[in-house]
């Protein structure tokens, strides 16, 4: 086959984190009864009027801010105009000429080089009601109808569905930990639609395009879009013409499934919303939001990897914002942060894990926790004994040394107890000696399980193997 240019832009909606709808003073949630987080607004009741809900502003700034977009100072909403049963008023309430962000974009790492992925524009507008089909029938849930939405739309500058895929990755990463949206696809809170063309030449206008709606999962995005890249240079080898369609990626059948064929383009009628006075931002404003921004990802690893952490646990971290939160209340401490990380990412994540609990909800404060690293690092705790004190640490609010001194399990810091133990042990494995003197060091490991054994795990390593060495070479 001869080589093709894909070309992919990326449409995101993703559900504001408000507690209160954009228009109205209905609950925005999810998960209740049909119809139940309604009103006359909602419903698009004549004679009622859309009173703009001011949280939804400060959220689009802080969002326009970390995609690093242009912030438009002076900007109104407009009607845009379809009949669908989905939408009571037979118009949505959106910003089409003048967005609160343009000219952003999310920088990703693919194959060891960096790539900006640039954003075209992302406004403000509301969510439809919900449309269930069922046999010849469409039931309406209007529960979602007025939830606040922020629309994310690239330029035609993504190359794969990996890209694609790393894109929406580094979106939802930013957005979460900005407040600004739960981003749960599962619950439909972001949403992605992807138009693709192919071209065979840089310098050739765009393909004809096709969009995949609705898709529902970030890997099936790059599925699906490889799937229609795939499609479309085989209609091309076979002289078929390419025709501008809407698909649905069907993740039973793993392939992508026509919904329609466009034919002409749709004409909304946008003009501007005469019940919403204009939005006017100043620097003030603007300030007063980004001011409330966290540290965001990226940074987060920048930092921890300073503080000692592996790559691998900064990312972990970073993949877990209860961890991560908690581990940045550390960052002024003078703890082992590589220790820290281990032991944060390992027995204490198991434990949160298997009881389904936040470390929030555990009684190990930033106190007690530096307590507990200091013990590890200075070899007061051995791994096997802090899995025995675990659940006591994180369930019960006694210091570290209290809870160690109750368990009996304080490890032996008598040098002199120890070297006897020791030597107890060389004396009756000599022939091992011998092959620590050959040049075995698998004879280290046996002596340390022995002293181990012995000492039922409560020798200090480090001690232990100081004297092991001090006396295999008498």
């Amino acid at each position: 086959m001869n080589k093709y240019i894909p070309t992919i832009g990326i449409e995101v909606h993703v559900e504001l984190k408000t507690a209160t709808k954009i228009f109205s003073n209905s609950i925005n949630g999810y998960g209740q009864m049909a119809n139940s987080l309604t009103n006359v607004v909602d419903l698009g009741y004549p004679g009622t009027l859309p009173t703009l809900n001011k949280e939804v502003i400060n959220l689009a700034i802080k969002a326009a801010t970390v995609l690093n977009c242009k912030i438009r100072k002076e900007m109104h909403f407009d009607r845009k105009n379809y009949f669908y049963p989905d939408i009571p008023k037979n118009y949505q309430i959106t910003q089409n000429e003048t967005p609160i962000g343009y000219d952003g974009y999310v920088e990703i790492t693919i194959n060891g080089e960096k790539k900006k992925i640039e954003i075209e524009e992302m406004h403000i507008e509301e969510d439809t009601c919900k449309s269930t089909h069922r046999s010849s029938k469409t039931l309406l849930d209007f529960n979602r109808a007025g939830v606040p939405l922020i629309e994310i739309v690239t330029k035609p500058c993504i190359s794969s569905g990996e890209e694609a895929k790393l894109y929406l990755e580094k979106l939802r990463e930013l957005l979460y930990y900005c407040d600004i949206s739960d981003c749960k696809i599962e619950e439909g809170s972001m949403r992605a639609d992807a138009n693709v063309s192919i071209r065979k030449n840089e310098q050739d206008p765009l393909g004809t395009k096709c969009e995949i709606k609705n898709i529902g999962s970030i890997s099936n995005v790059a599925i699906s879009i490889d799937k229609e890249i795939k499609n479309q240079i085989e209609l091309i080898e076979n002289n078929k013409q390419i025709k501008q369609q809407t698909k649905r990626y069907d993740d039973k059948l793993g392939k992508n499934i026509l919904m329609r064929t466009k034919e002409t383009g749709n004409d909304y009628r946008y003009f501007p919303e005469p019940d919403i006075p204009y939005v006017i931002l100043t620097e003030d404003m603007i300030a007063s939001v980004v001011k409330t921004i966290p540290m965001l990802p990226d940074e987060r690893r920048k930092v921890y990897q300073a503080k000692g952490v592996s790559e691998l646990n900064a990312n972990k971290l970073v993949q877990n914002r209860s961890l991560s939160d908690y581990f940045n209340k550390l960052l002024d401490t003078n703890i082992n942060f590589k220790i820290a990380s281990n032991i944060l990412l390992g027995d204490i994540q198991a434990y949160l894990n298997k009881n389904e609990k936040q470390i929030s909800d555990t009684t190990l404060t930033v106190t007690r926790f530096e307590e507990l690293v200091k013990n590890v690092e200075d070899k007061t705790l051995t791994s096997k004994n802090l899995k025995d004190i675990l659940v006591t640490v994180l369930e019960e609010e006694s210091s570290i040394s209290t809870i160690i001194k109750k368990s009996g399990i304080e490890n032996i810091q008598d040098d002199q107890a120890l070297r006897t133990i020791i030597n107890s042990i060389i004396s009756s494995n000599q022939e091992t000696v011998n092959d620590y003197k050959n040049g075995h060091d698998r004879a280290i490991k046996f002596f340390m399980g022995q002293i181990m054994k012995e000492t039922k795990g409560s020798a200090n390593p480090k001690l232990a193997m100081d004297i092991l060495l001090e006396e295999l070479k008498k």
